[in-house]
């Protein structure tokens, strides 16, 4: 496995960094220098015109954000790849770089609710039109795009709803459309999908959630297919500061190298809680996309094979958020916070938290209901989450 032989592609981490002389060390630096000096001037524009490699201003690029690059780059099959300081970052820099105002984006309607508050309230007023379309439903896309379109931005598996969309359908429309495909690839991970491998322009992750895994860094990553939308990408970011501090980096470096592991244990106790939740007498409804009743499972069959993840929805037979407040209260030993990805299990509740900025009608419109949580499952025991479910639904 040390060498990626016989490895399937977006599994392997390997732990190789820096040298010095004829040793290395084993565990990264850290390396936290603002400033780095170049001999002459006509060094310093060398390193600008990308004749010679090295680093003149942290803003710019850091070694320790270069290595977790590159590491990333090698899971998901891409190259260039930039490290910013969140998830929502990468997304913006993927769109306002090659974007420009007069330029339409469509999205699918299932985004993260912070990139669809983007796409809502804050693209518009940079002259960016926007709109949404139900990314399970190619002929709903094809529907919404218009001449100015310039990119399409989705999610594999959908946040909080499990979704899974038509990445075939939508990989061709965008072929067809000449439009910039950008896939947000957080919850399905290079384990479970590589976008680039099936047609996308642009990747984008939120390292804080399975890569990193322990809740302790905030950072994104997004490559792009074409050096030239990259580089615009990569000036946008840093124009604007989106710059990741090297003990982030470093630390979801460290993160890394247990992604795989991480990512089987909690997707087995994924599939295990989401058998368990849809026989338990207080829950209306379970998505999770290694269900045979889920609505996508022959697409989810298609795309994830047997990595269908660790992100669990389920839906309480009670729809409000006095229900939904009883078990979080009963329940203590589930973190009820906002996150995924961590290695241990978090427990989130749309409505209140990632979609509070829609309209009641519009969670409706996406099945989000008062009663309607999101988990992610970590790797912990099967039988402890058993009893801290059981505990908060009794509660209901």
């Amino acid at each position: 496995m040390e060498d990626g032989r016989n490895e399937k592609p977006g599994t392997v981490v390997r732990r190789a960094g820096l040298r010095e002389g004829v040793s290395r060390p084993v565990v990264t630096p850290i390396q936290p220098s603002v400033v780095y000096a170049s001999p002459t001037i006509g060094t310093l524009h060398a390193q600008y015109e990308g004749r010679a490699q090295g680093y003149t201003y942290a803003r710019e690029g850091h070694p320790n954000a270069e290595l977790l690059a590159r590491k990333i780059d090698a899971l998901e099959g891409g190259e260039g790849g930039l490290i910013l300081g969140s998830g929502m970052a990468a997304v913006t820099a993927a769109i306002m770089g090659p974007l420009s105002a007069g330029d339409h984006i469509l999205g699918g309607n299932q985004l993260y609710g912070r990139s669809l508050r983007l796409m809502h309230q804050d693209l518009p007023r940079f002259g960016i039109a926007t709109s949404v379309a139900d990314p399970t439903d190619v002929a709903a896309m094809r529907a919404a795009l218009r001449p100015e379109t310039k990119m399409i931005l989705v999610e594999v598996v959908s946040n909080p709803t499990i979704r899974v969309a038509d990445m075939e359908g939508i990989a061709a429309l965008a072929r067809e459309a000449g439009v910039l495909l950008a896939v947000d690839n957080t919850f399905t991970t290079p384990i479970g999908y590589r976008p680039f491998d099936h047609g996308a322009d642009i990747v984008i992750h939120s390292v804080t959630k399975l890569l990193a895994g322990h809740s302790d860094v905030t950072l994104g990553y997004v490559a792009a297919r074409d050096p030239e939308v990259g580089r615009a990408i990569y000036d946008f970011a840093v124009t604007v500061g989106f710059t990741p501090a090297p003990q982030e980096c470093w630390l979801a470096e460290r993160g890394l190298y247990t992604f795989p592991l991480r990512f089987k244990q909690a997707q087995d106790n994924a599939a295990a809680l989401a058998d368990w939740l849809a026989a338990h007498p207080k829950v209306a409804q379970v998505l999770y996309p290694g269900r045979a009743d889920h609505p996508d499972r022959a697409r989810a069959q298609a795309l994830l094979g047997d990595a269908t993840g660790n992100m669990v929805s389920f839906a309480l037979k009670d729809p409000t958020e006095a229900a939904a407040d009883r078990m979080v209260q009963a329940a203590p030993e589930l973190p009820f916070a906002p996150t995924l990805g961590d290695v241990g299990t978090t427990l989130s509740h749309p409505a209140s938290s990632s979609h509070r900025g829609l309209t009641a009608q519009g969670r409706a419109d996406l099945g989000i209901t008062d009663g309607f949580f999101r988990v992610s499952v970590g790797i912990e025991p099967i039988d402890l989450l058993f009893a801290d479910f059981e505990a908060g639904l009794a509660a209901v």
